[in-house]
């Protein structure tokens, strides 16, 4: 199965450190991040659960949950915790999925042949409250994934939702933003964006972010 942006995040019952999860009952109206590990005890990957774990309450204030997998079982996953939270002085505050059966693993297309037919790749989904997929993104092994950028991602994704923008290149909270080409009644732009506009090109109009001075908040 192939999963592609706006499809509706398989929904799956499955094993893991905190139990039994059926997914969408325990994403219930939150976003969701799931991301994939080849196996437990992988350096990279031990940092990633760190990094996570220590930004619990950024996710928090965005109001989102994180859940890891590993094809490892849960007996393994609860011994990697005692070494992630000793080496990277957090306490690990999330569930990782026990994928013994490869049941999450095929739903999200995570078993990559050309890389290896037996772990999972480093696949990142980022899923909204409606349970659809909104971002995707493998990692090669030798890279650590950016978790900065999965919280800029996030930022845009709820910004745009809510407002007529897109966010531009680099762009991070409190950033201007670009009003979408679709929008053209300049009283409805106005009632909308009430600082105002730069039109750079008649395609290319900046404004303030609709929520400046928030950082997630």
């Amino acid at each position: 199965m192939s999963l592609r942006l706006g499809d509706t995040a398989p929904d799956f019952e499955q094993d893991s450190s905190e139990g039994r999860i059926r997914f969408h009952e325990w994403l219930g109206d939150s976003w969701g991040i799931l991301f994939s590990h080849p196996a437990d005890f992988t350096p990279v990957c031990t940092t990633e659960l760190g990094l996570t774990a220590k930004l619990k309450d950024e996710f928090a204030k965005r109001n989102v949950k994180a859940i890891a997998l590993s094809v490892d079982d849960v007996e393994s996953h609860k011994r990697w915790i005692n070494d992630i939270n000793e080496t990277q002085g957090c306490t690990v505050n999330f569930p990782i999925l026990a994928d013994g059966d490869r049941t999450v693993s095929t739903l999200y297309d995570m078993i990559h042949p050309n890389a290896d037919d037996s772990m999972t790749v480093r696949s990142l989904f980022v899923i909204d409250p409606n349970k659809k997929v909104r971002l995707m993104i493998t990692y090669p092994a030798s890279t650590g994934r950016n978790f900065n950028e999965v919280l800029r991602v996030v930022d845009s994704l709820q910004l745009t939702d809510d407002h007529k923008v897109a966010t531009p290149g680099n762009w991070k909270a409190g950033d201007d933003v670009v009003i979408v080409p679709s929008l053209q009644d300049e009283e409805e732009i106005q009632k909308r964006f009430p600082k105002g506009y730069k039109a750079v090109r008649p395609y290319l109009r900046m404004t303030p972010d609709p929520k400046a001075n928030w950082s997630g908040d």
